[in-house]
């Protein structure tokens, strides 16, 4: 197997690497002479980079984000950059802006594309599978294997989560020149487009990406990296779930020194052990520090500060509550009151001591003095295989507990998702119910109602059947009461089915179970599941899913445990 080749030494991840370097979006297009930007009531025409932004901003009217006031002044601000100096003279207010016709156009456009024939969508479809065919794969070390993200980002309106203070700012265009490609030394080198050159070449082969640039709004680097599914990002993610599961040897020895640590004459000591204790409990992240104002206010458990938390010696009916509420990543609001040990109460109230609402509940902690720790405690130990950890034994023990092995495969599916919705709650992934929540859920209750009355139509065949078969007694009233019992035991087979269906989507309106599926859940565990109660794997990962977690299939027996 793929999966069992020689190691490489140390760093080293791949001895040649070929690829045709990044596809690059196509160039703007002009609009149709007949749609037009208007400004203060009067058609105006723009040059042609201020008509791209524009239709950036046109193409967003019906998103929620072209409401805010920090988007539209991000934008403007942005937008004004980019205008001729005689644009800048005529456009200084966006509230006079008319970008209805714009938005149209592009509304239309889409309705076209959807409304393509077959044999359209087929010749598109074709298109993309040829560009996907050259520039969706690469050479490494003698595997034909599969990029993730072949091609840049287009231009367009930065987004961000949250109440992002850089929302609406401009995403530039990537261009070759802002491109370092990295292959080997030996290998063909990608060429550039035409009349262009790359930033820069690297024959680096102790890092997995194939090229890279500067994003300018974050100012962040972005990379184009093999596919989930490829060997290299299979053994990186089998590795990460191994070091989880050796936690799992040490974390008694860990919890017996953080508890130990909470009576230390040390104050740092004892705030890194109520912070780890937080860490393993909760699964909160750890937090690292960010720069004033770079990004919106979300903190971790390192940089919570004392408004962030509330003690309850009593609420409900529970002793040593601490109520949390704060942002938390992606501007995700983690809200939760929880029971804690005396002792973590204790020294919390004298971490609150004499402090303001804004100050530091863990003054004396950052989150390099706790990654040290735990480095020490364990060799490739983080707050993150905390969390890893956590969430799998987690999964492992909700599947032991709710399985019931004489269920049908729906029921055990339900069983499956409420373990998987264990772990998103633990790790806070939440979602805003989605917008399509209410419709989709009222076309399932009328297919719920449509099979009802099947049921009932097919019980009163049944008894029909049966009087008939009274009266006559002969064989052929006899098969058709099997016939009709047949028929009848399906369609309260797929009753069950439906109303199962409506109860998980019920339970999962606001909770995001892909997140901790992807990310935080060993996937042997799921895998040994299904071959252990005989479901079908596509049950529980789709088709990308199952490549990317192909080393799990492949190794995981009926009995693995975590």
């Amino acid at each position: 197997s793929r999966w069992e080749e020689k190691k490489k030494e140390d760093g080293v991840k791949w001895m040649q690497l070929e690829h045709r370097g990044p596809y690059f979006v196509p160039l703007y297009e002009p609009l149709p002479e007949d749609v037009q930007f208007y400004y203060d009531g009067k058609p105006l025409k723009l040059s042609l980079a201020t008509e791209e932004i524009a239709t950036f901003y046109a193409k967003m009217l019906d998103h929620e984000y072209t409401t805010k006031e920090i988007f539209q002044n991000n934008f403007f601000h942005d937008w004004r950059k980019e205008m001729t100096s005689e644009e800048q003279e005529i456009i200084k207010d966006l509230d006079k802006c008319d970008f209805r016709e714009i938005h149209k156009y592009f509304v239309d456009k889409n309705e076209a594309r959807k409304a393509l024939s077959k044999e359209e969508k087929q010749k598109l479809k074709e298109e993309a599978d040829k560009i996907q065919e050259e520039y969706g794969y690469c050479i490494l070390d003698g595997h034909r294997e599969k990029i993730g993200n072949f091609k840049t980002e287009p231009p367009g309106l930065f987004r961000g989560r949250g109440e992002h203070p850089k929302m609406g700012m401009l995403k530039k265009r990537i261009m070759p020149e802002d491109v370092i490609i990295n292959c080997s030394r030996d290998s063909k080198i990608p060429e550039p487009p035409e009349g262009h050159k790359w930033k820069e070449v690297r024959f680096d082969n102790t890092v997995t990406w194939l090229a890279s640039w500067t994003e300018n709004v974050q100012n962040t680097l972005k990379y184009i990296m093999l596919n989930p599914s490829s060997k290299l990002k299979g053994e990186k993610d089998w590795e990460k779930y191994e070091v989880a599961r050796r936690l799992k040897g040490v974390v008694h020895t860990i919890r017996a020194q953080y508890r130990k640590d909470w009576k230390s004459k040390d104050i740092k000591k004892r705030q890194r052990a109520v912070a780890l204790y937080f860490i393993d409990k909760l699964a909160l992240r750890a937090g690292n520090e960010k720069e004033e104002g770079e990004t919106a206010d979300t903190v971790g458990c390192c940089s919570l500060r004392v408004e962030h938390i509330q003690l309850h010696p009593q609420l409900d009916g529970q002793e040593h509550v601490v109520e949390f509420d704060f942002l938390g990543k992606d501007s995700i609001r983690y809200y939760n009151k929880v029971s804690v040990e005396k002792p973590v109460f204790k020294n919390l109230q004298l971490f609150m001591k004499n402090k303001d609402p804004a100050d530091d509940l863990f003054d004396q902690l950052t989150t390099n003095f706790l990654n040290k720790h735990l480095q020490h405690l364990m060799d490739g130990l983080t707050a993150k295989v905390f969390r890893t950890y956590n969430a799998s034994i987690t999964l492992q023990e909700q599947l032991k507990a709710l399985t019931n092995p004489e269920d049908n495969v729906a029921g055990k599916l339900l069983s499956y998702n409420r373990a998987n919705r264990a772990v998103a709650i633990l790790c806070n992934h939440q979602r805003s119910v989605p917008k399509t929540f209410a419709r989709s859920m009222q076309v399932l209750q009328e297919k719920i109602d449509a099979k009802k009355k099947q049921v009932e139509e097919a019980q009163e065949e049944v008894k029909k059947a049966e009087d008939e078969f009274e009266d006559t007694q002969d064989a052929k009233a006899e098969a058709n009461v099997e016939k009709k019992k047949k028929l009848l035991k399906r369609l309260e087979e797929q009753l069950a089915k439906l109303n199962v269906q409506a109860t998980d989507k019920e339970e999962n309106k606001q909770i995001a179970l892909g997140t901790s599926k992807l990310n935080y859940l060993d996937p042997r565990i799921s895998v040994a599941w299904c071959k252990k109660f005989g479901i079908p794997i596509e049950k529980i990962y789709n088709k990308t899913q199952r490549e990317k977690f192909a080393w799990a299939i492949d190794m995981a027996g009926e009995d693995f445990e975590f």
